[in-house]
């Protein structure tokens, strides 16, 4: 079904009454959008992830890692704290994670390179 079909489909079905003007305008939004190319990566996924700085106890980790991944940051400290207590390694990814990943408006403050 060609772009024109579907509008006009949409169309048709809006003058039958089963669409209200939202819900058309909606619709017809997604249809003329232009198809994404490919999903993304994981590393482009992963360049999303920022720290807290509304939900930081320390650096604002876990309260990153709770916004990327939709988990509750308290679930992510009791990680950290027993890969802490089972041989240390929390401690080690937690300050891997403050000093690698950004702030979440730290991106705000970088130089914008301006050529002309």
């Amino acid at each position: 079904m060609t772009l024109a079909e579907q509008l006009t489909q949409l169309e048709q079905m809006r003058a039958r009454g089963s669409l209200t003007e939202t819900e058309f305008a909606q619709a017809k939004a997604r249809l003329l959008q232009p198809a994404s190319e490919a999903p993304l990566s994981k590393i482009s996924a992963l360049n999303g992830l920022r720290r807290s700085r509304s939900d930081a106890w320390l650096g604002g980790v876990c309260g990153g890692l709770a916004v990327f991944s939709g988990m509750d940051a308290w679930l992510w400290r009791l990680v950290f704290t027993l890969l802490l207590l089972l041989g240390g390694t929390g401690l080690l990814v937690y300050l891997l994670m403050w000093i690698l990943v950004p702030r979440e408006d730290d991106i705000h403050h970088l130089p914008v390179s301006t050529t002309h």
